[in-house]
């Protein structure tokens, strides 16, 4: 086949998703082009199953989805999650207590596990976008049941300060990932975007040597280096368009379409 690629992961927020969360009419053709090519497609995303469930409908997928950051691998065609990794709940709250020991108080949401999963949202914490969830004021609310994640907000530091302490005072107990704007996120030790794409990838015969990925923000780094080439959109954090093979448009400039463009000749 002339598409060099057998497998196209890319990324949702700020990469195939424009702003208002459509996916363009010339990115649409150019995934049509490159999976009539023999390429797969799968969408790698920080957001639940719950949360991607409309978007992968609306583009008419049918394929997998790695969703959670990593944590379910959803197959859309017949929508049934095939796996999903829970955070063990005793050691985030160790994680939690470390990182406010060291930074101080935290604004807390979290997703639950499983297909119909909320996202919880305690008081203070800045929802980000239009998702629907579900108000806590009881800290024992968010232990109830089990979580893929916690998100965490600090009324001062930075994403990219939250981010740093958080590893430094908890990193041996979970795995840090900034997904997006006032995004931070405390996941299972050792998941990322890469395990959750390996297990998709190998569902389907495929292999990272076959893999072109499209990111942009620093949770999409495991995922760059898993794959045999990694695509930052031009709006991507710093620290990923610097591990990145190349740096295309934006994702409102169809920036996914320009390289699958050129590679479909």
């Amino acid at each position: 086949m002339s598409f060099p690629y057998r497998l196209i992961a890319t990324d949702l927020d700020g990469t195939l998703l424009r702003s208002d969360e459509s996916v363009s009419r010339r990115t649409r053709d150019a995934l049509a082009a490159a999976t009539a090519e023999g390429a797969a497609h799968i969408v790698v995303t920080g957001r639940g199953v719950r949360w991607t469930r409309h978007i992968l409908d609306d583009l008419g997928y049918q394929g997998l989805a790695v969703c959670g950051q990593g944590s379910q691998v959803y197959d859309a065609g017949e929508h049934r999650l095939l796996t999903s990794v829970t955070l063990d709940r005793q050691l985030a709250a160790v994680a939690l207590a470390k990182i406010e020991a060291e930074i101080g108080p935290l604004f807390l949401a979290a997703s639950r596990s499983g297909l119909d999963g909320d996202v919880l949202v305690g008081p203070g914490y800045a929802v980000t976008g239009a998702l629907p969830s579900v108000p806590f004021t009881d800290a024992s609310d968010l232990w109830a049941a089990p979580l893929s994640k916690i998100y965490i907000q600090h009324p001062e530091l930075s994403d990219d300060k939250l981010a740093e302490a958080s590893v430094r005072a908890a990193g041996g107990f979970v795995t840090v990932a900034m997904a997006g704007q006032g995004i931070v996120e405390l996941l299972p030790l050792g998941l990322s975007k890469a395990t959750g794409l390996s297990l998709a990838a190998r569902r389907l015969g495929l292999k990272a040597a076959d893999t072109i990925a499209f990111g942009d923000m620093p949770n999409d780094i495991p995922m760059f280096a898993w794959a045999s080439y990694g695509v930052a959109m031009a709006d991507a954090h710093e620290e990923l368009k610097a591990v990145a093979d190349e740096v295309t448009a934006s994702h409102e400039e169809d920036g996914i379409a320009v390289v699958l463009e050129r590679l479909l000749g």
